[in-house]
């Protein structure tokens, strides 16, 4: 029977390898413990979410901190880093579009009176990339840049009804208890049907929400906010009119296909 006929050397830089892989893996499930229900993690969520034990998530996260992945809160705890930030934002700089809408955001809060809002699929829901607010508004509602949004938002609801990969929907949906989880599902076919979605945001705040698509499918929802004593959660509220013909508008710009147009040439 033949030897093996490799070194020490070579079994040292094999084991050398796969640490290294190790290494990658465990830091990319540390980074995706964050979500919207996770601003903020510590080593013994680390410890306890990745099976670690204490010492080695301690090790971990100090190790991301001086590389500037994370960084440590007030309260011990850790949260996104510097480096984290910019690449994110990088990133969000070169989807193409967030470069072709600013335009199209601007006209859409100056001929709705409220604040547009784009926003990008994350790793567990959409990350608001970018705002237009109305100036012209004596009361003027807004979101953050970079927050992460709810799956019960009408933005959430327009993204979970066109993903591309349902199964990853449905993933994200089944940890929802029965109730709400039944609730999003018919929300969701209801946008699927009439291709936009109205939401009451928060208490007092409502959101008017459509899909942009490009050539692989949907890449961004566009959305407007304000007051529910001025923005109507009606289907036939004319707001919801200008919206879909926006984000239509940067759909062909971006060379995609408005899939609602088909739900819409069913109905006829």
């Amino acid at each position: 029977m033949a030897k093996s006929t490799r070194s020490p050397e070579s079994a040292r830089a094999d084991r050398g390898d796969q640490a290294d892989i190790q290494a990658v893996s465990r830091v990319s499930q540390i980074l995706s413990l964050f979500d919207p229900a996770t601003p903020r993690v510590s080593t013994g969520l680390v410890a306890e979410r990745l099976g670690l034990n204490r010492t080695t998530a301690y090790r971990y996260c100090t190790s991301l901190v001086a590389a500037g992945l994370l960084e440590r809160d007030p309260d011990g705890g850790y949260v996104p880093g510097g480096l984290l930030l910019q690449l994110g934002a990088f990133a969000i700089g070169h989807r193409r579009v967030v470069s072709l809408a600013p335009r199209h955001m601007r006209a859409l809060a100056r001929a709705t009176q409220n604040s547009a809002v784009l926003s990008l699929w994350g790793l567990t829901g959409p990350v608001v990339s970018r705002v237009e607010e109305n100036a012209s508004a004596i009361v003027v509602v807004s979101v953050r840049v970079g927050s992460h949004l709810p799956l019960d938002t009408a933005q959430s609801k327009v993204f979970l009804a066109y993903h591309a990969d349902q199964l990853s929907m449905e993933r994200l949906m089944a940890n929802l208890p029965g109730p709400a989880r039944d609730e999003l599902r018919d929300d969701i076919e209801r946008v699927r049907s009439l291709g936009h979605c109205s939401a009451m945001s928060t208490p007092g705040v409502v959101a008017l929400a459509a899909p942009v698509f490009d050539e692989y499918g949907i890449c961004a929802s566009l959305a407007i906010v304000g007051p529910d004593n001025t923005l109507s959660m009606s289907d036939d509220a004319p707001e919801l009119r200008v919206i879909a013909d926006i984000a239509r508008e940067l759909t062909h710009e971006l060379g995609g296909h408005y899939l609602p147009d088909d739900a819409g040439r069913r109905a006829v």
